[in-house]
Order: structure tokens, then sequence, then C-alpha cells
């Protein structure tokens, strides 16, 4: 991709004058079928007829595709490839790539293909149909619809996934040029730009992350490449996303070639690929894909198919960013654990302060309390009632500390209809994985239906006697849940559970797989006068409790650290608890 500014300003004249937008389908030489959605036209590519009359090229593509996929599809899964260009005039790998993806996802059975350029694609009620979007090679403003953009964001937010191929990091840009017109894309994607050297520039790649799912292809064996390297700009940081391979500037001659841009990085990070976390989306992106003769390599083929089904949820991986990684971190990664704070820890802060402290304390994810105000800004409590405004800016307050609230307390979820509709939009739009609640036990049919809708779990909470009569008791949450989706569990407060006589260890043992998340305590005394105390110090079993839970295969949505004493003086005691917790969990990662 040569970005010589005086040939793109003749083919973006060429193309403005003789190609209206919404017929862009003829530039690549390919035919579209169209279909009624919900009362739209849709295009879809044919994908029979992608490459007509190169049979040799599709012939190598069909022997490069994996046999199967590393990881069975946990349902059946929907990816939307994206190939618009704006004022580029097409990619000469769009082709190469649309038939190898739809291809391998129907060969290997790990996804269903949908290939277009159409933008009614954004429309919320045909997005909602995916799980994820591929960007293949889209380079310019593909659209300024503010509906349709805000549409994308929240898909991911809320679990969707993204991906991005070379010429997607100048998505949604003004081109010629990559004139940035929607920063939060950027964001969202990991990085900005496309200087680069010759395309056919000769990298030695560096494994970041050997060990990495997606990484799986290379078996821990760096590699050296042809193709067209991006060098990108912010928001690229090693803050923001994890970087699975970049170039290897010692082996690589980093002057070879003539330059495009500026392809020079003062701090040296020239990532080829990466995956980051936005809300509960998973995210994938990677330079390489410029060459159709890339769509023939077996590695690569592999190596997009780990990145898809990542960002598809089938593949368990973390992209916590590379600059929070401790060794405790990597430890609890590799047991699938995730580490939080409970927003009640800092009750009497706004969630604004909550998540800045969480933050300060390295830990990487936060559950989210429906009574506390936000933020001095936004003086309301942080519940359904909220504007989408007020909502994006939370979003965008989560994003720029580097967290994920994965969890969110709500004491009752009432039983009508409307009400339960609006407390899970507002779910979606948070990206919150799991709300713990209290609901009245005739309402559980309908919240489950909703559950399974929005695919958000329901922890039930445990409170003592006065507040959870039934629900205090393992064995009834047990017997509710029977037959139950298994989004439906518990929310294990250890603390309410010790208070009222219950030992924490044999009511999780109890709930086995119905343990949905945990609200972790240790307390001075097993009876009402207890109450807490640093964990590790105290009578609850947490070393026993963790070391089943390992045993067992128990993987909370959250170890959510909950203090409830000495309210405005308990940051001594907070740390000293998440020092236990990591020395715990490398421990038993060994």
């Amino acid at each position: 991709m040569k970005t010589n500014p005086g040939q793109f300003l003749l083919i973006s004249m060429f193309l403005l004058i003789t190609i209206p937008f919404q017929q862009v389908y003829a530039q690549t030489g390919y035919t579209t079928k169209v279909a009624e959605k919900e009362g739209d036209v849709v295009r879809e590519r044919v994908v029979e007829e992608l490459l007509a009359g190169k049979e040799e090229e599709r012939k190598l593509i069909e022997q490069a595709i994996p046999a199967k996929a590393a990881i069975q599809p946990k349902k059946t899964r929907r990816l939307l490839v994206f190939d618009l260009n704006v004022n580029y005039g097409g990619h000469p790998s769009i082709p190469h790539s649309n038939y190898a993806f739809a291809r391998m996802g129907e060969k290997t059975g790990a996804y269903e293909t949908v290939i277009s350029n159409d933008t009614n694609m954004f429309r919320r009620e045909t997005l909602q149909t995916f799980d994820a979007v591929f960007f293949n090679n889209t380079v310019g403003n593909l659209f300024k619809d503010k509906e349709l953009r805000q549409n994308l964001l929240d898909f991911v937010y809320a679990g969707g996934g993204l991906l991005g191929l070379h010429g997607a990091s100048v998505a949604f840009a003004y081109w010629p040029g990559a004139h940035e017109d929607w920063p939060e894309f950027g964001l969202m994607l990991g990085a900005r730009g496309a200087n680069h050297r010759e395309n056919k520039e000769h990298v030695f790649v560096k494994l970041d992350d050997p060990s990495h799912p997606v990484n799986r292809v290379f078996k821990g064996k760096d590699y050296d490449y042809k193709d067209e390297f991006f060098r990108y700009t912010d928001p690229y940081s090693r803050d923001r996303v994890r970087v699975l391979q970049s170039i290897d500037t010692v082996k690589t001659d980093m002057q070879q070639g003539r330059a495009f841009g500026n392809v020079i990085r003062e701090d040296g990070d020239y990532a080829v690929a990466w995956v980051r976390q936005y809300g509960r989306g998973r995210v994938f992106y990677t330079t390489i894909g410029h060459h159709p003769s890339v769509f023939w390599d077996p590695l690569m083929l592999q190596f997009y198919l780990d990145g898809i089904q990542f960002a598809l949820g089938d593949t368990e991986a973390s992209a916590i960013p590379d600059s929070r990684l401790t060794p405790a971190i990597r430890a609890q990664e590799n047991l699938g654990w995730k580490f939080g704070i409970e927003a009640y820890t800092f009750k009497n802060n706004t969630f604004f302060e909550t998540v800045e402290k969480t933050r300060e304390l390295g830990l990487q994810y936060v559950g989210g309390l429906n009574v506390q105000p936000v933020s001095a800004d936004i003086p309301k409590n942080f519940d359904y009632h909220l504007s989408d405004e007020e909502l994006i800016k939370i979003r965008n307050k989560l994003i720029s500390e580097g967290l994920s609230m994965l969890t969110y307390y709500i004491f009752d979820i009432p039983g009508d209809e409307d009400t339960v509709k609006k407390i899970f939009e507002f779910g979606r739009k948070m990206g919150i994985e799991t709300f713990i609640s209290e609901p009245k036990i005739e309402d559980l049919d309908l919240i489950e239906r909703y559950c399974e809708m929005y695919n958000i779990k329901l922890a039930i909470h445990n409170h003592g006697k006065r507040l959870s009569p039934v629900y205090m008791y393992p064995e009834k949450i047990i017997e509710l849940t029977k037959d139950r989706s298994p989004l439906i569990g518990a929310a294990c407060d250890f603390g309410h559970w010790a208070k009222e006589g219950i030992n924490p260890l044999e009511a999780i043992k109890t709930l086995g797989h119905r343990v949905i998340t945990m609200q972790v305590h240790d307390q001075s005394a097993i009876n009402s006068e207890g109450h807490d105390v640093p964990w590790g110090t105290g009578v609850i079993k947490l070393d026993a409790i963790f070391e089943h839970l390992k045993k067992e295969n128990i993987k909370p949505v959250m170890f959510g650290l909950e203090y409830s004493w000495n309210w405005d003086h308990s940051l001594p005691e907070i740390k000293e608890s998440i020092d236990y917790f990591n020395r715990k969990s490398i421990e038993l990662a060994k």
C-alpha cells in the first residue's frame, strides 16, 4: 500500500466521479447477492464467485486451510467480514483473504461467514446477529453515520469481537493521508497509522508472548517474513494492548528500502500483531495481510483462525496489556482467574474514585454498585436510569484506566418485563458480564429468559436471614437453580455466610459449578460478631477454598475483594489481602 499523494489524489478523483458511494461493489470485480433483512436491502458477497477465473490461486488457498479448528465452537458462530474501501480503489489481497476466511470457517466448522461492504450491516438489528466483525483491509472513511458508529462501539463493548487486518488501521480516516475522523475506532482497535517501507520488506518477527493461545501455531519459535509492515502511532501503547509479535530490530535491517511516511518510533517498538480487551469485547489485529500470497501460507491461515476464534469468544485467552503484567497476574491467567475490587469496598467514594483506586492497587477488574454515586460531575447513582451520554462517560473512564467491569450489584431486579429489559439493556451498554442480585423467586423465570437473550449471568447473592431467608443457604440455591440455565448460580458472599455460622468452604463444595462469582472476605470469627480482617489472617479457610476451586476447575467470573470494615482507613488491610491472593495464585499456578 504505497502512499504517494499525487497518485492517490488522481485515483480518488476518478473514483468519486465514476462510482457513487453505494455502488462501490463494481470496483472489486466480483458480484453480490441481495437479501431482505429487517426491511433493509443488504448486499453480501457470493463466495462461490470470489477469485473466479483464478483457479490456481483458489487451489493454493484450499490446500493451505487448516483441517480443523484448535477449539470446538461453544455454539454456532457468525463472522461478518467487511471489506469496504473509500477513495482507495480496493486492495489486491481482499478477494484472496475473503475467500480464505469464508472457506476456512466452512471447512473447519469454526464459524459461518457473511462478506459485505454494505454499511446497512451496522444497523443494530443486523449487527447483533454476528459474533464478531472483521475489518478486512478497510481503508478510508467507511461511514460517517453517528448511529452506525455507536452501534459498532456498543456491539464490541457488550462482548462482540473485532478483528482488523492490515489497512484496517486507517479505517474511518480520510484518504489519502489518513486524516483522523473517528478517534474512538483507533482506540478500540489499538492503533492508528499506515507508515511503512517497501511492500516486500524482509522482517524478523519475535514472539513477545510465545505461550499465548493465538500464537500457538508458531510453537514458541520466532520467524521471518516478507510483507508490508506498518509502523503505528497513537493510541498504540503497551499500556493498552497485549502485543503478540513485534519486529526484532536487532535482526532486521531497519533501513531497507524507501520509507513512506515516518517509519521511526523513538521507543523502537514495532508491533506486528496484538490482542486487547474492550469492555467485554475481544480485539485482534495484525499488519500482515498485504500480499495475496499471505493467504495460501498455512502458518498464517492458522494464525488468523486462532485470532478469529479468540475474537469470537471460543479461545480462552487473556488480553491484559503488557505493561500491567506481573508474576501474580500471569499466574492468575494460567489459572483462568480474574481478581478485582468490589465497589462496596469503597462505598464512601464515587465509582470513578473506586476505579482510580483499583487501578492504583494494580488490579484489572472492578465490580459496580447501584447505590454508589458516579462522580463529582455525575452526582447520580450508578444505575439504569442514567442517560446514554452518561453511560458513555463511565465507559470512557474505565477504558482510560484500563479496567473491565465484570460484575454489577443491584439488590433487586423487579419482575415487570419493562424494567427487566431496561436493566439488561443497561448491562449490555456497560459490558457487564454478571448481575449480582437477590430477585424474588417468582421472578427467576423472566430473568432467566433475559439472561439467555443478553448472555449476561445472574449470580444470586446471600445476605443474612433478615434479607435473604432463602438465598443464604447454599442448598436452596442448588434447589432453585436445578434445571436452569448455567448462566444462573451463586454470588458467594463469604462474610454473610460466616456471620450466619455457615462455613464458606463447605458452602462452596455444595454449590460446585453453580458458583458464578465471589465476594471474598476473611473474618475474625464464624458468628455474628465477626468482622473483616486481612485475607489469610482470619478463621475462613481461604487456602482450602482456593485449592478446591483449582482442583475442581471452577472459575468464578471474579474473585471480588470486598472489605467491609474500618471503611475510610482500610487501604493497608486491602493491600495485605491483595498480597496474600497474589502469593497464593503464584503458588497454585505452579
